[in-house]
């Protein structure tokens, strides 16, 4: 790109203040061109394909490390993902602020009332005692119910090992159900319209497990304006972060790690 543009830019004219001008212009352009080219989710280190022996199942000691199912080939980085890039970043504002054209009938939207304060923070109990796939029980309390914008760090759901074992153990065509961490009420089930590995793969490439429209039980989630995802009573979940795919929500697996209401 420099090598065409900058004899170009130099040529222009014989003033040496405007060929000064057009060298700047062009540098500008080139760093831009190097951010397009390293936006999205980078890493230090490179992607690498990991596919599990057909004899028996094992667990990559890297830190993305998930008990492989025999013959399932999963993108898995050797370094926690990074900071979205700029491309990115600016892609999800675009379309986070408003709805895909052509399908106005999700997210289901809640007023601000829904999230008022209870009896524990923003919902009327702390989180079960015994969350599902050992998660985290004082973060997950922390961020269900005392919390409208922070989240688990990036990935941490890669690293909780019971909950990848159980995804990646599970037979094609079954689901896995995610409930509120402090009701127990549905709330995700996942995967639906895709495969497993295509939902484990969208999740790592973001870093939070990712949802679709079709995966969501809209009978107990909701979004309120600026695009955060709640349960009906109140519990932090996440956001709707739109793509060209429609809407996704990215959501901590710490906050959907309850188990069934009795």
């Amino acid at each position: 790109f420099s090598s065409v543009f900058f004899p170009v830019a130099f040529n222009m004219s014989a003033d040496r203040s405007s060929a000064k001008v057009c060298a700047v212009v062009g540098a500008a352009m080139c760093v831009f061109g190097v951010m397009l080219l390293h936006s999205g989710n980078t890493t230090n280190a490179d992607t690498v394909n990991f596919v599990a022996p057909a004899t028996s199942q094992t667990t990559s000691s890297l830190l993305v490390a998930p008990a492989l199912q025999p013959g399932m080939n999963v993108n898995l980085r050797s370094q926690a993902p990074q900071s979205v890039g700029p491309l990115q970043g600016m892609m999800d504002a675009w379309f986070a602020t408003g709805e895909k054209e052509g399908n106005k009938k999700y997210p289901i939207m809640a007023d601000e009332s829904i999230m008022s304060q209870k009896g524990h923070g923003t919902t009327e109990t702390p989180v079960q005692d015994n969350l599902r796939w050992a998660v985290d029980q004082k973060v997950a309390d922390n961020i269900c119910s005392f919390n409208r914008h922070y989240a688990e760090y990036r990935g941490y759901w890669q690293s909780v090992k019971p909950f990848i074992e159980e995804a990646v153990n599970t037979p094609e065509g079954q689901e896995v159900t995610f409930y509120d961490s402090v009701s127990g009420k549905p709330l995700f089930i996942a995967p639906r319209g895709r495969s497993m590995k295509a939902f484990l793969e969208e999740s790592m490439s973001h870093g939070w497990p990712s949802f679709r429209d079709e995966e969501v039980v809209w009978e107990n989630m909701r979004c309120v304006k600026g695009g955060e995802a709640v349960s009906v009573d109140g519990t932090h979940l996440g956001h709707n972060i739109p793509d060209l795919s429609g809407n996704r929500y990215c959501i901590n697996l710490v906050s959907v790690a309850g188990r069934p209401m009795e």
